[in-house]
């Protein structure tokens, strides 16, 4: 199972919409170890390892969003997996 790691910026209607707890919730779901972040200039922030597979399918997933938000774009950049990252949580 090949492992790696991505960073990514989702923008849109992002903030305030829940997406950070949905992230995080579908991270979980997947077995992804990582966290996510809300940024000033109103986007979102996420890193996320784990199976290359699993971290395709939460990219997939962060292109819809949860309900209320509007995804205009996502922009990842993948990484070498570094196994520091311990669960997924939320930053504020």
């Amino acid at each position: 199972m090949e492992r790696a790691r991505f960073r990514a910026v989702v923008t849109g209607r992002v903030q305030g919409v829940s997406f950070r707890a949905w992230t995080a919730q579908e991270a979980h779901r997947l077995g992804l170890s990582g966290w996510v972040r809300n940024l000033p200039d109103g986007s979102v922030e996420l890193e996320a390892e784990g199976p290359k597979a699993a971290l395709e399918s939460l990219l997939a997933c962060c292109k819809e969003g949860p309900p209320l938000a509007h995804v205009a774009s996502v922009r990842a950049e993948w990484k070498d997996p570094t196994g520091e990252n311990h669960g997924f949580r939320v930053r504020h």
